[in-house]
């Protein structure tokens, strides 16, 4: 019989919102990626170009990839450096503290079993996927033998996630610990591949391909392990950091910001309506402020405070009229939108880019 012995409360996962965006990867991760394709032999133009990404977006390590575009730089790796198994050796060469503050809070801890509560929590700041039942990686015992596993959902859609987060795992253990034995055997629900050499080679274990579960049988001891590398006082600055990152993802997630998302680009014009935003999202009318009153926000809410927000930015930050920041808007005229101006700010545009602000 199997039982859950770790992970997120019932409690964590009733406050995450649910997904309705697609999901995504740091910024971080996709940038390193890129590198070690280009010292591959890869064209970074055409890295960039196949994959859709953009070099600015890349800037910000704390910034977001959407998961598609990372897919597709992945596999334009792989092609265009000839490397098939470059998933596995992505996540050889780097450590995960190189990308992630996860990766800091991990050396500040002062055990293997401590940690991965805390790898549970902040593992979508590294890779944000869906997963069955809540929480990412869930350690189960059957009888003697303890197993983490990891419980994304779809895996074989784009077992290179599995591959380089996998092969981290095992070249961190190997870096912090040479010749400890950490794995006991390794099981895939993808195919053996083509270079199943360098799978024997990095995890040195017995492998299981086209198993039921992404999983690695964890050596006797594990718990014991330390990888602390820092004073105890550091979590508490790396976890400051760390959960004001996954606010901000989880505010992402929510319906109110994808509808705030869709009402930016529809301005202006007419189709920043409801009824525009509701069948962009597959919703009735009626749905869509069902959903939002269940966020505690409604459709004239978000609207109200995007087109505040733009009007000063507008304003202040681009020195717009208050004409052309009307039209910007999406306002019938200029009198409607002085009128909602004075509304927001207690005072009309002039008087207000004229004062403090």
């Amino acid at each position: 019989m199997i039982r859950s012995i770790n992970g997120m409360t019932a409690a964590d996962t009733e406050r995450r919102p649910p997904r309705l965006v697609e999901p995504t990867v740091a910024a971080s991760l996709a940038r390193a990626l890129l590198d070690l394709a280009v010292a591959k032999g890869a064209g970074r133009a055409l890295l960039l170009s196949r994959s859709g990404i953009e070099e600015g977006m890349l800037e910000a390590a704390d910034s977001r990839i959407p998961l598609d575009r990372y897919a597709a730089l992945m596999r334009a790796g792989q092609a265009l450096s000839g490397d098939s198994a470059l998933a596995l050796h992505f996540g050889e060469a780097f450590d995960i503290a190189e990308l992630s503050v996860v990766g800091l809070m991990g050396r500040s801890v002062g055990s293997a079993a401590e940690g991965l509560p805390l790898l549970n929590r902040y593992a979508r700041l590294v890779v944000d996927v869906e997963t069955e039942g809540g929480e990412r990686y869930r350690l189960e015992r059957e009888g003697e033998r303890c197993w983490i596993v990891d419980a994304r959902r779809n895996p074989n859609a784009f077992p290179e996630i599995t591959e380089s987060s996998f092969a981290r795992m095992a070249a961190m253990g190997m870096r912090f610990f040479p010749g400890a034995r950490h794995f006991s055997e390794v099981h895939f629900t993808h195919d053996e591949p083509a270079y199943r050499e360098e799978y024997e080679r990095i995890f040195g274990v017995p492998l299981v391909f086209g198993s039921r579960r992404n999983a690695f049988l964890l050596a006797d001891g594990w718990d014991r392990l330390s990888y602390q590398m820092q004073p105890r006082y550091a979590l508490d600055i790396f976890t400051a950091h760390a959960d004001g990152l996954l606010e901000r993802l989880d505010r992402a997630a929510t319906l109110g910001a994808r509808v705030e998302a869709l009402l930016a680009a529809a301005l202006p014009g007419r189709r920043a309506g409801a009824a525009a935003v509701a069948a962009e999202l597959g919703l009735t009318e009626q749905t869509l402020y069902r959903r939002l009153k269940a966020e505690g926000t409604t459709f004239e809410r978000i609207a109200d405070g995007l087109r505040h927000r733009l009007a000063v930015r507008c304003l202040c930050e681009e020195q717009l009229s208050a004409k052309e920041t009307a039209y910007r808007l999406g306002f019938s005229d200029p009198a409607a939108f002085s009128r909602a101006f004075k509304r927001w700010t207690g005072r009309g545009p002039s008087a207000f880019r004229g004062g403090s602000g």
